[in-house]
């Protein structure tokens, strides 16, 4: 079969994220089959304006794309010289696809030009939505507003969408005219590249005997961490020694009740506290030491921390939200529970003992997200039948 011609664009390691760690991933696996090339966002906007401003530019991240994939890195939010390059850089790749990588409303100005030129060059476009509207963006009415304005622009050039849930599908048709075009349900693949099979790299403060819980990610209002906490708190002085909690991650958007909260626990000894973004050896370091994770978000269309906990086998406690309920529906490790609750919570906390030293299966894989990706890309050049189970 004729390989391909495929342009991913998506965020690169400049302002690192876990849409970073995605658009690399994503363009590694489908460089496996096909024809692969890769545009990133360097300067996501003016750094003062980015909540974590600190770090940008940092070494952050080991991954590097695969060494046959032509790569520019990248567009810059104020586009000159940058965007004029990456348009050379597309006549000179000449993509059949291109695929808009879509999380943040600062890029669509730059994805609205890429996916003219690419329409012009003959393309076809896919966005794979992320998020419909980032929630900090949600807050700000102006941002909010530019999102409105632009966004139906940029999906009217699009031939087909890519959603990784039903959740994410009726968000989608809920915010934008989606007519005939398809849209594939395509799961998010393994972060597999974050296991670690020695111990010595673990990093853990809790002793060996006890129940090391860990979260891990960006602390936002809408991440849960406070019900964690207080579910934390709650644990009855003659059970605490089973357990310990491990919190890595940065806050963003002033959101500093956590933090509050654990300088203010009954428990604080038994809490570690990491507040910053952490490079990816100490992704593995941590998930490594880790016993179980606690995801207990109040809203979210997919999770990296949850996937990074499925490839590493690791039990999971994880809300009732969003596509998260599908991406652990056939992981044996999960415990659900409803949103904001922190007595459920603390329920499941127990719940997990049951399961410590356990590891389970990853039911996600590269291979399926690419399988279903090509089927996406024959449906696209006519091939209707190809895409099967693949359409929402």
């Amino acid at each position: 079969m004729k390989r391909q011609r495929i342009c991913v664009v998506g965020a690169g390691p400049r302002f690192f994220s876990g849409i970073s760690v995605y658009t690399c991933r994503l363009t590694n696996a489908l460089a496996q089959r096909e024809q692969i090339s890769a545009i990133l966002m360097r300067q996501l906007l003016p750094t003062r304006l980015y909540p974590g401003r600190a770090r940008v530019g940092a070494q952050l991240t080991q991954l590097r794309y695969d060494p046959a994939v032509p790569v520019y890195d990248g567009v810059d939010w104020y586009w000159l010289p940058s965007m004029l390059r990456a348009i050379s850089f597309l006549l000179r790749e000449r993509p059949e696809v291109v695929i808009f990588q879509w999380w943040t409303g600062t890029v669509f100005h730059s994805y609205l030009l890429l996916a003219a030129v690419a329409r012009l060059l003959g393309a076809e476009v896919v966005i794979e939505f992320h998020e419909v509207l980032d929630t900090g963006e949600a807050r700000l009415n102006l941002a909010r507003l530019y999102v409105g304005l632009v966004a139906p622009l940029l999906t009217r050039l699009a031939q087909g969408f890519v959603v990784h849930s039903q959740f994410d599908r009726a968000a989608l048709e809920d915010s934008y005219k989606l007519g005939d075009r398809p849209v594939a349900l395509i799961p998010h693949g393994p972060y597999d590249h974050y296991q670690s099979s020695n111990p010595e790299l673990a990093q853990r403060a809790a002793p060996a005997e006890c129940c090391n819980l860990l979260y891990f990610g960006v602390i936002r209002p809408y991440k849960g961490v406070e019900d964690l906490l207080t579910a934390f708190d709650a644990i009855a002085p003659e059970e605490i020694n089973k357990y310990w909690l491990t919190i890595v991650g940065e806050t963003w958007e002033g959101w500093n009740l956590p933090a509050e909260l654990i300088a203010a626990s009954r428990y604080h000894a038994r809490i570690t506290f990491v507040n910053r973004y952490v490079r990816d050896d100490e992704v593995m370091s941590f998930f490594a030491g880790a016993d179980a994770v606690v995801l207990p978000y109040h809203r979210s269309s997919a999770s990296g921390p949850l996937h990074i906990a499925m490839s590493c086998g690791l039990p999971v406690v994880v809300t009732q939200v969003g596509g998260l309920t599908e991406a652990v529906a056939s992981y044996e490790g999960a415990i659900m529970i409803p949103p904001q609750a922190p007595a459920a919570l603390g329920v499941a906390l127990n719940q997990l003992l049951t399961k410590l030293h356990h590891r389970f299966p990853d039911p996600h894989s590269w291979e399926r997200t690419v399988a279903r990706f090509e089927a996406l890309f024959m449906a696209l050049s006519g091939d209707q039948t190809a895409l099967g189970e693949v359409l929402v």
